[in-house]
């Protein structure tokens, strides 16, 4: 009888160890399973919680603001045009029927080309930021003495300055200005909405749900929205509505994930091409302070920011810059801050094939960079939308 050396078998334990493990199951969206409410909620909670909060190595807004108002300053003189209305009280008048509350709401926001108007001309750089500040002041006055169409008409006038490019290497600054004082309305009436919710014996986590509000919030919520989308000018009503972005939460679950798509949409109404990009640029910073998941919006707004750009080459802007004396070299620059944010809040946490879509398939224009985006930095000269180059240096 043959005798054969004995020797150990190969075993790999980790694949052994995957075979005798228990067959995995896909567990659908409703479906019971008795540990489901231990371990699979509370680790899709966790991740969307940590999916919605922009994290510290995201550079806040309040980084750039300084930097912007240094850098983007003017000698010539500026003007504020505000048109303030009458005011006639109609704020408190109180009523039950609906088509009353509807008639009123009109006439309030009517009110406001009507009245008194507010010229101030031959402005400093230093005396326009003081105005504007006055006006910041003058409507948290106006909110804390209850007289809330008031701060609404200031802020609607405030955001009508917006669309005023007479000083055009001013605009950035002036962009930082107004948003300081949409960002004040947006927090006080958000804080005002939650306040209507708490009492004494409850008061809402951070992560609340609309079934947490109570009516009067929801209707207090509500009637905000229905005053904004009353007003008729475009630009006006779509930051109003962007600085009240956060206020959806106490409506519903999806309403932020709503609003972003059809607000995206109203800024291709503006016709400005510099206008319309810090339109996208606070749509997206206040669309990353409470929903930095949602990417689709943010990638829409730069595709749709490229689709429009080759609008520098068109009689209006051209125009625009032989009337103030200003070159091409010089104007592009100007679009460096809006951009840079846009960039930022798309590039966060992105893929890194989102980079280089952005970068190879967009054809970026260069407009004084330099960008992060991902791991790499890219700096101009690059290819706009039309195929052209701009080749100018960062100044």
């Amino acid at each position: 009888m043959a005798v054969f050396p004995w020797h150990s078998r190969n075993r790999n334990y980790k694949a052994e160890f995957a075979s005798c493990r228990l067959e995995a199951v896909p567990l659908e969206f409703g479906d019971y399973h008795p540990l489901k409410p231990i371990t699979d909620s509370s680790r899709k909670k966790r991740d969307k919680d940590e999916n919605s909060i922009v994290g510290s190595d995201f550079e806040p807004w309040a980084n750039k603001r300084g930097e912007i108002l240094a850098r983007y300053t003017t000698t010539e003189k500026l003007s504020i045009n505000l048109f303030m209305g009458s005011e006639k009280g109609r704020a408190g008048t109180a009523t039950s029927a609906m088509s009353e509350k509807v008639r009123t709401r009109l006439e309030e926001l009517d009110d406001l080309e009507e009245g008194s108007q507010k010229e101030l001309l031959n402005l400093t750089q230093q005396d326009y930021v003081n105005r504007i500040e006055e006006l910041n002041q003058s409507l948290k006055d106006a909110w804390a003495s209850d007289q809330k169409v008031k701060a609404l008409k200031i802020v609607i006038q405030c955001s009508k300055l917006l669309s005023d490019t007479s000083v055009i290497q001013f605009y950035p600054s002036k962009f930082v200005l107004i948003t300081d004082i949409l960002d004040t309305f947006g927090k006080l009436v958000y804080e005002r909405i939650f306040s209507m919710c708490v009492d004494n014996r409850n008061v809402l986590p951070d992560h609340f749900s609309p079934e947490n509000t109570n009516d009067t919030a929801k209707e207090t919520c509500l009637n905000w929205f229905f005053k904004i989308a009353s007003i008729r000018e475009l630009i006006p009503r779509f930051y109003v509505e962007a600085s009240i972005l956060k206020c959806n939460r106490f409506l519903s679950k999806t309403g932020i994930s709503e609003c972003l798509p059809r607000l995206t949409c109203m800024i291709r109404g503006i016709g400005d091409p510099l206008v319309s990009v810090y339109a996208r640029a606070y749509l997206c910073r206040v669309g990353m302070e409470v929903a930095p998941h949602l990417k689709e919006s943010l990638n829409k707004n730069f595709f749709d920011f490229l689709l429009t750009f080759k609008q520098i080459h068109g009689d209006t802007v051209q125009n625009q810059l032989v009337v103030q004396g200003v070159d091409l070299p010089s104007y592009l620059p100007l679009y460096s801050p809006a951009m840079d944010w846009i960039f930022q809040c798309i590039s966060y946490h992105a893929p890194e094939v989102t980079a280089r879509e952005l970068q190879c398939d967009g054809h970026l224009p260069y407009c004084g960079g330099p960008y992060t985006m991902g791991p790499e930095k890219s700096t101009g000269p690059f290819h706009n939308s039309c195929g052209s180059i701009y080749t100018s240096q960062p100044s």
